[in-house]
């Protein structure tokens, strides 16, 4: 084995030997003490700057150790020469088997990647490609069909009419921008926002952060089981309980997700097949009310809400925060990595991330339509209805029954939820359309429920690198977000099952800093981007649409806390509050030295972090695998798949 840094070196270069981990992690280990060294000479000549424990120190069992997870991808073989940045020549690695490591490779929810087929033919698009990369979109997209999305929506639609189409227009925009830098920093890395996460930041800052993102899947894994559930429950007539639903949703997930046994396109066009039965069952309620279309298109394309008070002003920021959701970014990340994309060539890499950019924004246009179906369909019909008018139009149905103890015979507004829209349509339109309904709602929730558990295998293998089988993840996650939903579906009755939601709402809009901060500060990095880094239109651009977001949700958080009237919840929100903002102020910070604000970075940028004597560190670092595109092939040679 070679024992100096010029033998590991030519080594590495001449291809002879087995390129295995002990001499990538004997070379960085050397490199790391050559680093050391400089350093402390620096500081005794310089003294030590007011803020030097922002870019040199780290904890240090955070040894630079080539394992399956730190070196995942094939081209994380791929060491600069120098490991400090040079751009020079570099040495051609290209012939270098894979790594010879002990232990299962790391997967995410594939075990396969598509390739993608060569067509000289059509240089600047080709149909073929779009195929072959079509999948991850669809997939991301699903969250915004949600059952949470869907309960948004007809909310808008009987609160506000057509008059906020606008904002779920504006927010499903919003949503495909930032879903293009979570795609992109997964095509140009190899590494999905949670692994990116987890080698760029210190110890603490990343659990809290796991934290904070774990949150936010149960919160949503909690609604997609509440949607199943009450779907179950009107398809059966009432005759499987709601924690029956629950139940159920937990059996038929576990055999949903090892579909993907059976090959990764099958599992693929498995999620088309539920996305088309949302659009179907939407569609056919759209049909069936036929909205106002011109009123329809007046609300989407003119920004405008007259008449409007808190009550449409509160459900505006409910739209924002239902379509963008935390977990997403985290997913999309994940899912890009499935297609064979050679990242040693620059022209490969901006084939992809041009690709899925058009995969997505197709994606989210279905997803768009589907939920303007919704949205339509209540606003024409149960715009400013009172709850006499519904109850007295159900007594003549066939749903007198439940109708009694839904709706009370007062002149108050018409407030909706999952289960009320289904049976207002049952009243209305008819039992077909009821039933039809109900199958929309368990598509939307099946769906998304498995989506979710991806999320969270995702964030759980990035955070903590943990080598769990597929079912021990699965079991874990399910239970930690069906645990608490069985309890409540046990206890209590369908309007406390609901009524979840907005409690539900409030905790993932408070965790979308959490998800939106990093992947915008990571994408900005050169050191991890290189190239394909955020220009300075994207890096302001990026940066106001996240301030705009985040403040909306927070003014969301504030309504829903002022409205508990609890002495006690005030103080502990007021407390919670403080740490909270100083982790958002904290996480901040980072992404404005990313962006370019250098002046706030009070230390020196080293290529890999220094122990300090205090062993810890409160800056991003900068690992030497993640320059991997310094060693990127020229655009106009082509790669071999």
């Amino acid at each position: 084995m070679p024992t100096n840094d010029a033998q590991i070196k030519q080594h590495l270069s001449s291809g002879r030997g087995c390129f295995n981990s002990d001499i990538v992690a004997q070379y960085q280990s050397q490199c790391l003490e050559s680093l050391s060294e400089q350093n402390m000479k620096t500081k005794k000549s310089e003294g030590s700057a007011p803020c030097e424990l922002v870019n040199v120190a780290h904890p240090k069992e955070s040894k630079l150790t080539v394992t399956p997870d730190t070196m995942s991808d094939q081209s994380y073989q791929q060491l600069d020469e120098s490991g400090s940045g040079d751009h020079g020549s570099k040495p051609d690695l290209s012939d270098i088997p894979d790594p010879e490591v002990e232990g299962e490779p790391f997967t995410s929810y594939f075990d396969e990647k598509v390739p993608i087929p060569e067509d000289e033919k059509n240089s600047l698009f080709s149909f073929r490609k779009l195929w072959a990369f079509t999948g991850p979109g669809f997939l991301m997209s699903i969250a915004y069909l949600d059952p949470g999305n869907i309960e948004s929506d007809l909310q808008s639609g009987s609160v506000a009419g057509f008059k906020l189409l606008w904002v779920l227009l504006a927010a499903t925009i919003i949503g495909l921008l930032l879903q293009r830098l979570a795609a992109r920093l997964g095509v140009v890395t190899g590494l999905h926002l949670a692994e990116v996460c987890n080698r760029q930041y210190p110890k603490v800052p990343r659990i809290l952060l796991w934290i904070m993102v774990e949150m936010a899947i149960i919160g949503s894994d909690m609604q997609e089981v509440i949607g199943s559930a009450i779907a179950i429950n009107l398809l059966s007539v009432g005759i499987i309980p709601l924690w029956g639903g629950v139940l159920i949703t937990i059996v038929d997930t576990f055999f949903f997700l090892f579909l993907d046994k059976y090959g990764l396109r099958k599992l693929e066009a498995f999620f088309g097949f539920l996305i088309t039965i949302m659009a179907v069952t939407f569609g056919y309620e759209y049909v069936r009310v036929r909205p106002d279309q011109g009123q329809l298109l007046k609300g989407m394309f003119f920004p405008y809400c007259a008449d409007c008070g808190n009550a449409q002003v509160l459900q505006a920021v409910g739209i924002v925060g239902a379509v963008i959701m935390p977990h997403n970014m985290y997913l999309h990340s994940a899912l890009v990595k499935s297609r064979e994309v050679n990242r040693a060539n620059k022209k490969d890499v901006r084939e992809a991330n041009k690709y899925f950019f058009i995969e997505s924004s197709l994606a989210l246009f279905v997803s768009f339509i589907i939920n303007v179906f919704v949205v339509a369909v209540f606003a024409e019909a149960f715009y400013e209805k009172k709850n006499n008018d519904v109850l007295n139009e159900c007594m003549n149905s066939t749903f007198s029954g439940q109708s009694r103890s839904l709706f009370p015979n007062n002149n108050d507004t018409l407030n909706v939820d999952l289960y009320k829209g289904g049976v207002i349509l049952g009243c209305f339109f008819g039992a077909p359309a009821l039933y039809i309904w109900a199958v929309g709602i368990l598509a939307a929730g099946q769906s998304s429920t498995m989506t979710g558990t991806y999320s969270g295998q995702f964030v759980m293998e990035g955070f903590l690198n943990l080598k769990w089988s597929r079912f021990a993840r699965v079991v874990l996650t399910r239970s930690i977000a069906i645990t608490p939903t069985l309890l409540v579906a046990i206890f209590q009755d369908v309007q406390h099952l609901t009524g979840m939601n907005d409690f539900l709402n409030v905790l993932q809009s408070l965790q979308l800093p959490f998800a939106l901060i990093p992947v915008l500060t990571f994408t900005s990095m050169k050191s991890v981007m290189n190239d394909f880094a955020n220009g300075l239109g994207w890096k302001i651009a990026g940066g106001i649409l996240i301030l705009i977001i985040c403040c909306i949700n927070i003014y969301f958080v504030i309504i829903y806390v002022s409205a508990l009237g609890n002495l006690g919840l005030y103080i502990g929100a007021a407390i919670l509050s403080v740490a909270y903002l100083c982790f958002v102020a904290y996480l901040t910070w980072q992404c404005l030295v990313a962006l370019g604000l250098k002046f706030l970075e009070c230390g020196q940028t080293l290529p890999v972090p220094l122990v300090d004597i205090n062993g810890y560190n409160l800056g991003l670092i900068n690992y030497p695998e993640l320059f991997l595109l310094h060693n990127m092939e020229k655009e106009g040679i082509s790669s071999s798949r």
